[in-house]
């Protein structure tokens, strides 16, 4: 079949143009909004914000991963109708091929969805895709993300949205902005918009959904999260800076699975922003211990990748990775004594995000591809369809933080100080492995193995009896 024979086909489908919602906002509004409740929620955010009437609410999204470009569609289904009142826009590099590998898949995507192959001819934008299929036409991730499709995510298609590729036309308007760049990347992206935001007189809100980690030895070891790297590259205040975050996976949510996320920060934001992101499938409480919350999403990236190792080297042994996880979870409890002061309150959140990303995280699958020799480390961080790792980074930044003698505790046994990452076999391992790349992927079940190691309840015994808590990891007063 030649290209016009298919063109003439797909053409002659009926295309109910009646089912096609005003801003491009398809499907989950239908069975999830109801617009009254929705325009109220915006134009109540917008009096907070001070709007005219008349005036834009400019929300824009930084960073079009998986995450981000969720994040950004839901808002966009949510109120991108309003179009008087709401302009929602995304910013991503422009240039980023897709390959033909990927092309062909994503016209599989397109022609298995009615409702998408229906949007794409009516728009005239489907040939393009017949083309890259054929290997006539080489598409970018920005272009392919007008019409809705994510690079790290192809087999969910997104409503379409509006895409920006100048950093500047995307944000110096802004009212609201979305972190959904790689802790790796928004430092240097943030010190870029700085530079645009010179002549503003008020400071925007910003809402990171970053999970990740710095580390910093001076004065004293401490961490550094995406929010910190946010006002210092800027100098908006902290006061105007939250994290998102939940257990959730990003295609999931999207496709209307119930999920719950956490949003942390000032009370005079966090509580408005919550009942304004509320939707009935994707409910947002909100908390006011920001730093806390957000390093602990970072935490679970790191042991996520453990346990993909574990499940490949055992074949999926349920026993294997029961054992595993009792004792990676330990080590969290053990490093969150440190790093808060009511612990306690973070194991909930913790062990349920840990537990969705061990379940299907990008940091478990590719802690599974690398045990099975399906990629190797030399091909870095940031994995073709399915973007940064944000766990590789996090492994070495808590265990450079967590190797410091300034931060030693007792050990419970030698009667010596020791450095809490000695305490930590599976941290100090997943180091060896992924950052020094001293030992294979197989180390993990030695470290497992090893008929030294304590039984997890003594590791928890011992941060819940002893005064760890460290505030100037996370400079606290």
């Amino acid at each position: 079949m030649n290209i016009s024979t298919e063109i003439c086909i797909r053409s002659k489908l009926s295309i109910d143009n009646t089912k096609e919602m005003a801003g491009s906002s398809e499907g989950l509004n239908d069975s999830g909004n109801n617009l009254a409740v929705a325009e109220e929620k915006l134009d109540e955010l917008r009096r907070l914000l001070g709007k005219a009437e008349g005036d834009q609410l400019n929300i824009v999204g930084i960073g079009a991963g998986a995450w981000g470009s969720v994040f950004a569609a839901l808002l966009q289904n949510a109120y991108g109708q309003f179009r008087e009142k709401v302009q929602i826009r995304i910013w991503r590099r422009p240039g980023r091929s897709v390959d033909r590998s990927t092309a062909e898949h994503l016209f599989e995507v397109i022609n298995s969805r009615e409702d998408i192959l229906r949007r794409l001819i009516r728009r005239c934008a489907y040939l393009k895709y017949v083309e890259a299929r054929l290997g006539d036409r080489v598409l970018h991730a920005d272009e392919i993300l007008k019409d809705g499709f994510c690079l790290n995510m192809i087999d969910t298609p997104l409503c379409p949205m509006k895409v920006v590729t100048n950093l500047q036309e995307a944000v110096w308007d802004a009212d609201i902005v979305i972190n959904g760049l790689p802790s790796t990347e928004t430092r240097e992206v943030f010190e870029e918009i700085s530079r645009y935001w010179k002549e503003r007189r008020m400071s925007p809100i910003i809402i990171s959904l970053t999970k990740g980690i710095e580390a910093a030895l001076e004065p004293v070891p401490h961490i550094i999260t995406p929010t910190q790297m946010i006002s210092r590259a800027t100098e908006v205040p902290m006061e105007n800076i939250l994290y998102l975050g939940g257990p959730n996976i990003a295609s999931e949510i999207y496709n209307m699975e119930y999920a719950n996320a956490r949003i942390c920060g000032t009370e005079k934001w966090r509580k408005p922003l919550a009942k304004f992101l509320r939707q009935p499938h994707f409910i947002v409480w909100d908390n006011s211990d920001l730093v806390t919350h957000e390093v602990m999403g970072g935490l679970k990236n790191v042991y996520a990748i453990g346990a993909g190792m574990v499940a490949a080297l055992t074949n999926e042994s349920a026993t294997s990775k029961s054992v595993y996880f009792a004792h990676c979870t330990s080590e969290m409890i053990f490093i969150t004594h440190l790093l808060a002061e009511e612990p306690e309150k973070l194991s909930g959140p913790l062990l349920a995000d840990t537990y969705v990303t061990l379940l299907k995280g990008r940091n478990a699958w590719y802690g599974h591809m690398l045990a099975k020799g399906l990629i190797s480390l030399e091909m870095g961080d940031s994995i073709k369809g399915k973007g940064m790792i944000q766990g590789v980074s996090a492994v070495g930044a808590f265990y450079e933080l967590l190797s410091q003698a300034s931060l030693s505790i007792p050990h419970p046994e030698e009667n010596k100080p020791v450095a809490p990452a000695e305490l930590c076999p599976i941290l100090k391992t997943l180091y060896k492995i992924l950052i020094k790349r001293e030992l294979p992927s197989q180390a993990i079940l030695q470290t497992l193995r090893d008929e030294t190691m304590n039984d997890p309840r003594d590791r928890i015994e011992i941060a819940q009896s002893h005064a760890f808590y460290r505030p100037s990891l996370l400079r606290q007063p």
